[in-house]
């Protein structure tokens, strides 16, 4: 057994006497994946992995902690891609996992909510909502592994947001622990309490550096009743925006999806894929994945689908498309949607650009970003896909099939990266939309945030963990 050193001693001696021993982790082996991000781009190292089992045991971990002056890292899925979830190389901090704090403690189908631990995975807080006949309409693809605290802490968004908004929009009540080890709790699952500051919101997106999110208290929805889905190709992005005025002006709040994928996209995710056929028949350079749903019958919402594409066919907006016919077709349609991410990360080098742009910009900004990077990098596949609906279009150059992952991101991940979030928020967007900050965005903050904005985070963050220890290096830049 490798010896362990006197200060990690002490703390794993510590963390055991709150959690078990068999809620710790220490070494290498036992480590490497709490240390190690979801791209196997950041790789940090721990004193200590602490797995707890309560809101108390994560507040004593953070009490012995702040007494020792011992940084944290809170993490729940670890499915960031901004290096947001993993501690540095100094191998001081204790990281602290929260997926055994995994129940589900209430579903209220009166109220219309779901009471939950932070470590419960999206995709069981969805399964326990159905159950009940409920609908938590949050929808990544890192569903199956990704956790509510997590989702909280980057104030997630995903292929709903046109209709339901993001987390932000879909929790009314937190629970989380600060850097001291005191517990804030507002579970109370209401929708009106106009007592002061909504302090719950301090800590969505706050990626754990003013707090430990333990719990929280979630919308839930009708189940639709109905849902029709197609497949459209399009002129372009600028086609593709008429075509969601159109869907809107046709179905009204049924457009709960509008996705905007292009063709090298398509391409890599049939690729990875392997045994799954292009819906469409002809190859197209733009294609909308649509989803309406609605509580009415099946068949007036497939006829309201069928409107919307035979008036986007009469104004020159469509050029072809697939209509689901079953169930089948659905998931496969969002099969391909979903596992663009996943093909990007297997092919390796992708220049991940997550930004937002008005609605009314995103085609001149995909027009303007293409021509500049292609200018740089001739080669480059152009995998460019994201939310429609709702201006958040992941902007991700891929490197030319000739050429090295490792030598694309080193040539090229500063300069493309610069250009693409430079031209978003010159059209008023944001260098992140959905993915957060982490390590990844956090020095570009300098440059789209103002001195009064990134002193008013620092103010906040000082005001709740005075000494740094919550997190640190994480989401602010220096100061």
């Amino acid at each position: 057994m490798q010896a362990v050193p006197k200060t990690q001693e002490s703390t794993l001696r510590a963390m055991e006497a709150i959690v078990g021993a068999n809620a710790c982790r220490t070494g290498e082996a036992d480590t490497q994946a709490y240390v190690t991000d979801y791209r196997g781009i950041y790789r940090g190292q721990a004193q200590v992995v602490v797995l707890p089992s309560s809101t108390e045991q994560v507040s004593q971990v953070l009490q012995w902690c702040h007494a020792n002056r011992v940084p944290v890292v809170p993490q729940g899925g670890n499915t960031s891609l901004m290096g947001g979830a993993v501690p540095d190389d100094s191998g001081t901090a204790v990281v602290v996992n929260l997926s055994r704090m995994n129940r589900v403690l209430e579903v209220d189908t009166i109220n219309d909510t779901m009471t939950v631990q932070a470590g419960v995975t999206l995709s069981a807080a969805r399964g326990a909502a159905e159950a009940e006949g409920r609908l938590f309409p949050l929808r990544i693809g890192s569903e199956g592994s990704c956790q509510i605290g997590g989702n909280l802490s980057t104030n997630a968004g995903g292929t709903a947001v046109l209709r339901y908004g993001n987390m932000r929009d879909l929790v009314l009540g937190i629970e989380a622990v600060l850097p001291d080890g005191r517990i804030f709790s507002s579970l109370r699952g209401l929708r009106k309490d106009n007592t002061g500051y909504d302090l719950k919101q301090l800590f969505i997106g706050a990626e754990g550096t003013l707090g430990i999110i333990t719990g929280a208290v979630l919308k839930l929805m009708p189940q639709p009743r109905s849902t029709a889905v197609a497949l459209v190709a399009v002129k372009g992005p600028a086609a593709a925006v008429a075509l969601l005025g159109e869907a809107k002006r046709l179905s009204g709040q049924a457009v709960s999806a509008f996705e905007l994928i292009s063709r090298p996209a398509l391409e890599l995710v049939l690729e990875y894929l392997g045994n799954v056929a292009a819906p469409l028949q002809d190859r197209h350079d733009w294609m909308v994945l649509v989803e309406l749903t609605s509580g009415t019958d099946a068949e007036s919402l497939n006829a309201t689908l069928m409107e919307i594409l035979e008036s986007g066919f009469g104004q020159g907006l469509v050029l072809d498309a697939a209509v689901a016919a079953s169930l089948s077709d659905v998931q496969t349609f969002w099969r391909i949607r979903e596992e663009i991410s996943d093909a990007q990360t297997r092919t390796g080098g992708s220049i991940k650009c997550d930004v937002s742009v008005p609605l009314s910009r995103i085609a001149a900004f995909v027009e303007e970003a293409s021509a500049g990077v292609l200018a740089l990098v001739p080669d480059a596949r152009m995998v460019i896909y994201g939310h429609m609906g709702d201006g958040n279009v992941h902007f991700n150059p891929l490197r030319p099939r000739d050429q090295a992952a490792k030598d694309f991101l080193a040539q090229w991940y500063e300069p493309v990266s610069t250009l693409v979030d430079g031209l978003a928020y010159a059209g008023n967007g944001s260098v992140s939309a959905e993915h957060g900050i982490g390590v990844a965005k956090r020095d570009d903050l300098v440059r789209y945030k103002s001195q009064v904005e990134l002193e008013l985070m620092w103010q906040v963050k000082r005001a709740l963990d005075p000494m740094n220890l919550l997190n640190p290096g994480k989401v602010l830049p220096a100061p």
